[in-house]
């Protein structure tokens, strides 16, 4: 029931309901959801979800369930990755940045991480090469892109495990010259493949 209410295509309605699923989910977020290890972050990947969906209905664009999957996947890893952030401070200091900290530990989220990233670059690998977005942009090179989703998604790892700097994914994006590189690249070969 809650999957058709969410792909109708009727602008007026369909927005109005996301985004009423979008203000009742972050209320659950702010009272219980968020102190429910592991729900707390697939509540924040349903979020962006939900935007992306309120963005396709507006924009009357048909999504592929390989962007939707992206999306969970990519808002799951990041948020993710900063819970580990969270969870290397709590073991270093004792310091509790929430209440469910202690429920996590660092191989727990290294592995969880890892999975998540890997799912993410399959899915982000399926979405170029599916004949609904080949034929929409008319080109069937958007499979060389993932070269630079994986260099990314790498650097992002290694930023978070190596480096322990994942608190802030904004932060990292602003100050890393090599994601920054990436985003670049992945952009510019994106345009050129469409455009040219």
């Amino acid at each position: 029931m809650l999957i058709p209410l969410l792909m109708e295509h009727a602008t007026g309605i369909g927005v109005r309901n996301v985004i009423m699923i979008y203000l009742v989910l972050n209320f659950l977020y702010c009272v219980k959801l968020k102190h429910i290890v592991i729900v707390d972050v697939f509540t924040i990947a349903v979020g962006f979800v939900l935007r992306l969906w309120a963005g396709g209905i507006s924009a009357d664009v048909q999504l592929t369930h390989w962007i939707v999957m992206m999306t969970f996947l990519l808002s799951s890893f990041l948020a993710f990755a900063k819970r580990r952030d969270d969870v290397a401070i709590y073991e270093k200091t004792g310091k509790s940045m929430r209440d469910n900290v202690n429920r996590y530990n660092l191989p727990f989220m290294n592995q969880t991480i890892g999975v998540i990233g890997s799912i993410t670059m399959v899915c982000y690998v399926m979405y170029t090469v599916n004949e609904d977005v080949i034929s929409r942009i008319g080109k069937d090179y958007l499979y060389t892109t993932s070269i630079f989703v994986l260099a990314g998604i790498i650097r992002y790892l290694q930023l978070t495990i190596v480096d322990v700097r994942s608190g802030s994914p904004t932060k990292i994006l602003l100050h890393d010259r090599f994601l920054q590189l990436c985003v670049l690249a992945w952009g510019g070969l994106f345009f050129f493949i469409i455009y040219m």
